[in-house]
């Protein structure tokens, strides 16, 4: 006889942080289900994030670069092939409830504002401002197959990825990321530069990003007074740059991915 919740997908298609986020519910998917074959769907270029995870069977990436509809289409077909036992939800819009509302799964679990919910199993609330953390209203999403407990979001670098900032690290060290996807939560280059400026010279400054952060990065460097900064932008991958943060004496972040990361 096939045993429940074996053969497990987590989707989470939105962008970095959330993703992020989602290795909570692996966690506790794991503590319950030792055994399950447990694989995640992330939207292209989140997909490093679990690479190499050890209790990660298969990484799915959605590439909506591809035709929105159409790789929609071709995700889908391949959720179906996988006859996935247990699809758990975490994304609250339509295309990932369309994927979990097809999938084929015996059992489906999502939040009550996915226009596709009516077709899950079990459904649980996403109320913003209530107080809560994310991983709370995740962990939510699976407590009928597990239990009320709360596991906290773990990424895995590999040896060859801690290796690699290993020369980065020193006695007395800071990591700064200083863009966000959206400007809004970006604190202003001036408040960053004054940061810098006061932060003791005997401490080497990081600064974390992608390739497209490296002007703002190096603006801050030409403008602080501060001599002690390194930019890192483009430099690391997304679980190198974690494995740097592990060590540091503090890292500034806005509310962003690398605030996810540093958690």
């Amino acid at each position: 006889m096939h045993l429940p919740h074996q053969h497990i997908l987590v989707i989470q298609t939105a962008f970095i942080g959330d993703a992020i986020l989602a290795s909570s519910v692996i966690e506790k998917l794991h503590q319950f289900y030792p055994s399950a074959s447990i694989s995640i769907l992330v939207r292209k270029g989140n997909e490093s994030l679990y690479t190499n995870h050890p209790f990660i069977k298969e990484v799915l990436v959605w590439n909506k670069q591809e035709g929105k509809y159409s790789s929609l289409w071709k995700t889908l077909k391949k959720i179906r092939s996988e006859k996935y036992d247990t699809i758990i939800n975490l994304h609250r819009y339509a295309s990932s409830g369309f994927l979990t509302a097809f999938s084929g799964a015996a059992y489906t679990s999502g939040f009550n504002k996915n226009p596709f919910s009516f077709h899950f199993n079990f459904k649980a609330p996403h109320k913003i401002g209530d107080g809560r953390h994310e991983i709370e209203r995740y962990n939510d999403l699976i407590k009928d197959i597990t239990d009320s407990s709360i596991k906290k979001p773990k990424l895995y670098p590999s040896l060859n990825q801690i290796e690699k900032v290993r020369g980065f690290i020193k006695p007395l060290y800071i990591t700064v990321a200083p863009s966000s996807v959206w400007a809004t939560k970006q604190l202003p280059i001036k408040k960053w530069i004054e940061l810098c400026n006061s932060i003791n010279q005997e401490t080497s400054i990081y600064i974390l990003g992608a390739e497209s952060d490296s002007v703002l990065a190096e603006n801050i460097i030409k403008e602080s007074n501060n001599k002690n900064i390194f930019s890192l932008a483009g430099k690391l991958s997304l679980l190198e740059s974690a494995a740097l943060m592990q060590n540091a004496q503090m890292n500034y972040v806005n509310d962003s991915a690398p605030l996810h990361l540093a958690s």
